[in-house]
């Protein structure tokens, strides 16, 4: 918005040339979302608190976690907030990319605020019915992927594979249930992946940087041709709501740290699962999203292997599934599986940026 505002305004001051620049907006876009969720995170908690909106605790789940009850959630309103605010100030708002992935966000972020909304209501961790939540998701993703594959130009059902050059799949019709699944796989991933303090903020820090990369350099035409990855003009501006979604985030985790003061909730996970699904769309990056966001990926695995392994031996593999609640019962601290699980997520990222040269 300030750049369609204040670039026919170069005339009279050429200062505002900056706004030309999408690393500027980039890192202002990250500033900003940072200091509205600081700034706004006690106040979102005490609302929070005083509407009694607080995190309900599964009762098969680790019985460390009973100290949990009554921290608030929701807090993910706040991730929203920031990033909406940041990306529509800072982003080209002719960009439909760029809408998409906020579509995308809020979508999402609305099935988990009806789901976090009926949890408070019932006073349980049950929530929306899974087939519910499922079909909502379905829904969003399908009508996501239609209209990424109908605005789109010939390299959108492209599927580009990483380590080589040139080397693509075109996936032509089916690009669009692929794509479907793509996002609701992330969504659920992340979704499912949020169980500690501070565990998914961080990891969605690290991703969301990889990609606000990714989407830099794949619409700088000089770099992207040097790299010899596919250009896509479109797709620099989204590297402003990544920054956003970077900003926002660590400005929730100040309060998101253990001991949490806030929980994000199945509003935030959600709607930062549905972001990620969508740049990594947008970005052409889909297959490096599984690279970049392997604990998600795990975490995700653990629960599939835990009931095949249990409906067809009865036998249960961790000791609870998704894969850090075993770890907790297996004696480690929360702030240690947080931080080991920080550590690993940055060496995928650093594996998905290896694949920008190695080819």
């Amino acid at each position: 918005m300030l750049r369609e505002i204040l670039l026919p305004l170069v005339s009279y001051f050429s200062g505002f040339n900056i706004f030309r620049y999408i690393t500027f907006r980039s890192l202002m876009a990250a500033l900003t979302a940072f200091l509205v969720s600081l700034l706004l995170g006690p106040f979102l908690i005490r609302w929070l608190t005083s509407y009694k909106l607080s995190q309900q605790i599964r009762d098969d789940g680790p019985k460390s976690h009973k100290k949990k009850v009554g921290t608030p959630t929701m807090g993910g309103l706040l991730i929203v907030f920031s990033v909406l605010l940041a990306s529509t100030l800072w982003m080209n708002v002719t960009n439909m990319a760029s809408w998409i992935v906020i579509g995308v966000m809020l979508a999402f972020g609305g099935v988990g605020f009806v789901d976090d909304m009926l949890k408070q209501r019932q006073q349980g961790s049950k929530g929306l019915e899974m087939r519910f939540k499922l079909y909502s998701q379905i829904v969003i993703s399908l009508i996501a992927s239609v209209v990424i594959y109908y605005l789109g130009d010939s390299s959108t059902t492209e599927l580009y594979i990483p380590f080589f050059k040139d080397v693509s799949i075109n996936l032509s019709y089916m690009y669009i249930p692929f794509a479907s699944l793509l996002l609701v796989s992330t969504c659920n991933a992340v979704n499912f992946t949020d169980g500690l303090d501070g565990l998914v903020s961080g990891l969605v820090v690290m991703v969301a940087i990889a990609f606000a990369l990714f989407a830099y350099i794949s619409g700088h035409i000089e770099i992207a041709d040097y790299l010899q990855i596919p250009f896509l003009a479109t797709s620099g501006e989204l590297a402003v709501i990544s920054l956003a979604l970077v900003g926002a985030t660590v400005g929730f985790l100040w309060f998101n740290a253990h001991p949490a003061q806030v929980m994000m909730g199945d509003t935030g996970s959600m709607a930062l699962g549905g972001m990620l699904g969508a740049l990594a769309i947008l970005t052409k990056k889909e297959i490096l999203l599984i690279v970049c966001g392997g604990i998600f990926v795990i975490e995700t695995l653990s629960i599939i292997i835990q009931i095949i392994s249990y409906k067809f031996f009865k036998k249960r593999v961790f000791r609870m599934a998704p894969l850090h609640h075993h770890f907790e019962l297996s004696g480690w601290s929360e702030p240690q599986i947080v931080q080991r699980f920080w550590i690993l997520g940055g060496i995928c990222t650093i594996l998905s940026l290896l694949t920008l040269k190695i080819r």
